[in-house]
């Protein structure tokens, strides 16, 4: 009897492990790794072309940036704009038409600045500019409405979690042991782990001006804009003018490399930060554990030497909040904290994410309380605090830091400043950027004369919309014949400064997904899908494709 009972439980427990496995296997016709906004338009135009999908990511909330504290779009020219991306944006307008949506001021008090256009803009119907609770809830909102299946906080097994058969992609395997099956996969990151998983080739880094000839790519060493940069002398010394005591913290001692050169140094990241100054919405600047008020000893010296535009980028959002920037040559940026993030493993990038939040924290509360601080800009930043109806189960902080990079993908066309600066067309368009040539700094060094300085920092202006090559989307052919990527795409660093817009990732995704849908109705790799018949799709839908239109 014993013997037949453990038998039985046996039988129950081989049953439930196959039957769990069965559950954990998963298949679609477009497998979507990431929860960027990208990813949820690809989705979305996905289902639209009544293909099923799964979107499959590491996220606990869905938008990337654009929920994640980016209020302050950067659209650049926003005609360029167009399909479901500026869907989503006038989905944002008709949020802010409720009476109910103005719940910490009344809509006549609001600035309605926005980056290159009006926050809310009544003429199109479309806003620029809103609180991160917003979109995403009009990201769960397309999720709903076209019943799209979404695991997430699921991460990419990246040792081996990427099947290939035959030059495509065939499973996909998260480390919880899920696996998911595609006859196209779509990598919707902002890191690129699945092409990287899949063998793909990448860029991490700036390349050489020399390598597609461009001019503003490599290290900019001697190039100021903006105004990131120090604009007086600040010595970088523990003790003022003794080299020998060393350098203050977050201070490099590499040299920065010759003008124009390539490296493999990423531009530096930052958290979007949503701030209130409502009293009865702000949660006031804490102490952070950890922190070090020497980590911030440049900063008392870049005071001293007569700099105080600290608030220059606390951009007005909705309801008495901003999407705070990086701004100045000592902000919110972490400038050369992040170089190994894009191919660390998941470990070390927590690692880095803490230390960058640490950083920001402790810099808020610097700023708040430490008395070397200038007397008004510490009773100014004590009007502020972190919007308390604002990314609830994450303590008021984003739970998306701003990868500007991180991998760039080499694929069958490589996007360069010279389509970005219109001094060609790229080939097959299947959407268009408009906003500058933009890349943060991406290093701080000691220059000849014994000053600190940083580099990397740069911005030239964009003539006019540019096209978007849809080569730029898809792996070499020996590569990889079935996989898309809209975020990660193949450009060099400084074009990317300017694509690497929320706007372009989503019209991107909306490309790549109305590709992938083509390939698998011509039974077909990505490299052959029929320019005219992507085209003629993506004009249906309202994708703006060329600088005249």
């Amino acid at each position: 009897m014993k013997r037949s009972v453990t038998a039985f439980l046996h039988s129950i427990l081989v049953l439930s492990l196959f039957t769990c496995r069965q559950q954990r296997a998963y298949k679609a016709d477009i497998i979507i790794y990431g929860g960027t906004s990208a990813a949820v338009i690809a989705a979305v135009q996905a289902a639209r072309m009544q293909h099923s999908v799964v979107i499959v990511c590491p996220d606990r909330h869905l938008g990337g940036l654009t929920s994640g504290g980016l209020g302050w779009t950067d659209g650049g020219n926003t005609v360029a704009i167009g399909g479901l991306a500026r869907e989503f944006y006038e989905r944002v307008y008709d949020h802010y038409q409720k009476a109910d949506a103005w719940k910490w001021q009344k809509r006549d008090e609001f600035s309605n600045r926005g980056q290159g256009a009006k926050a809310l803009n009544d003429d199109d119907r479309s806003a620029w500019t809103f609180e991160p609770h917003v979109a995403e809830a009009i990201f769960d909102d397309f999720i709903r409405e076209y019943d799209i299946m979404v695991h997430r906080d699921e991460w990419l097994d990246r040792a081996s979690g990427v099947k290939i058969v035959d030059g495509r992609i065939s499973t996909i395997r998260v480390l919880s042991g899920a696996e998911f099956s595609g006859k196209m996969f779509i990598d919707a990151t902002y890191e690129g782990d699945l092409l990287a998983t899949a063998g793909v080739s990448y860029h991490v880094g700036r390349e050489a001006n020399s390598v597609y000839n461009e001019t503003w790519n490599g290290v900019q060493t001697g190039i100021l804009h903006h105004a990131h940069y120090f604009s007086a002398p600040v010595d970088p010394y523990i003790v003022p003018g003794d080299l020998s005591s060393g350098l203050l913290p977050r201070i490099s001692a590499d040299p920065p490399g010759e003008y124009g050169s390539g490296d493999a140094r990423v531009q530096a990241y930052c958290y979007r930060l949503c701030l209130s100054n409502h009293p009865d919405n702000r949660v006031p600047f804490a102490r952070p554990q950890g922190y070090d008020p020497w980590q911030y000893e440049l900063l008392v010296r870049t005071f001293a030497a007569g700099w105080r535009d600290v608030f220059a980028k606390f951009d007005d959002i909705p309801n008495r909040k901003t999407d705070t920037n990086n701004h100045g040559p000592f902000s919110t940026d972490n400038i050369g904290m992040n170089y190994d993030y894009p191919e660390a493993s998941y470990e070390r990038r927590a690692e880095i994410l803490h230390e960058h939040q640490l950083y920001q924290q402790g810099l808020l509360y610097f700023l708040a309380h430490d008395e070397r601080v200038p007397a008004d800009i510490r009773e100014r930043m004590n009007e502020w605090g972190l919007a308390k109806d604002e990314f609830l189960d994450n303590d008021h902080w984003p739970q998306q830091i701003y990868v500007r990079e991180a991998r760039r993908m080499i694929g069958d066309n490589v996007m360069t400043e010279h389509d970005v600066l219109g001094r060609r067309q790229a080939p097959r368009p299947v959407g268009m950027g408009s906003y500058t040539l933009d890349s943060h700094n991406v290093q701080r060094y000691v220059t000849p004369d014994g000053a600190v300085q940083n580099e990397g920092d740069i911005g030239v202006k964009v003539a006019a919309p540019y096209r978007i090559s849809y080569g730029s989307l898809v792996p070499k052919r020996e590569e990889c014949q079935n996989l898309l990527v809209p975020v990660c795409i193949s450009c060099s660093h400084i074009a990317f400064g300017s694509i690497r817009m929320e706007p372009v990732f989503m019209i991107l995704g909306q490309s790549a997904a109305t590709a992938a849908a083509l390939a698998i109705e011509d039974d077909c790799a990505v490299q052959d899908v029929a320019y005219d018949k992507l085209e003629k799709r993506l004009v249906a839908d309202q994708q703006r494709l060329h600088p005249a239109e």
